[in-house]
């Protein structure tokens, strides 16, 4: 049950992240082949969304728990960084592998396809990456500490309740069932 509740934390976090980089990523793929740039430039101008729309999806909802700017944005960077990373080297590596994808048009089915079996695979290769993150209390295990506490130290996951005090570790204990 256990493994359970932790895949199922994983999948979440990666279809968390998946949103952020495919809005990045498709809009990124967009503009570059729209605007007929090299592929160097359009996977540069993709990724650098994916990493901004990624880090807002997190942004935005850790604000809204009380979590002044500075320190939603220190959890994103410390929660999201390594996930985005494995997504955009393995989206954009999968492009790049299909043969004429990154030069089809927008009106050709190969580039869409391309797009998304690319984002498919970096999903498969991820929830992995971010299960095991989870596990050790890294990664969106951090981004539930603060959205559930409203506040606390996104460096160690530490964060205090009025009524009940430290609670490190919380939500590597959500994730192993309890919440």
């Amino acid at each position: 049950m256990v493994d359970n509740n932790l895949t199922r934390l994983a999948i979440s976090a990666t279809l968390h992240c998946l949103t952020g980089c495919a809005i990045g990523e498709v809009l990124g793929m967009v503009i570059g082949t729209a605007l007929g740039w090299s592929d160097a430039a359009t996977i540069a101008l993709a990724v650098g969304l994916a990493f901004l729309f990624g880090y807002a999806l997190t942004v935005g909802p850790v604000l809204r728990s009380g979590v002044p700017l500075r320190t939603a944005i220190r959890v994103a960077l410390v929660a999201d960084t390594v996930s985005i990373t494995v997504m955009e080297i393995v989206d954009n590596g999968v492009m790049l592998a299909v043969p004429g994808a990154m030069e089809a048009g927008l009106a050709s089915w190969l580039f869409w396809g391309s797009l998304a079996f690319a984002l498919g695979v970096a999903f498969v290769v991820t929830v992995p990456v971010n299960r095991a993150l989870i596990a050790r209390g890294r990664g969106h295990a951090i981004v539930h500490r603060h959205h559930h506490a409203g506040h606390g130290d996104p460096a160690t996951g530490a964060h205090q309740h009025a009524d009940d005090g430290d609670h490190r570790g919380h939500a590597a204990g959500a994730a192993h069932g309890g919440r």
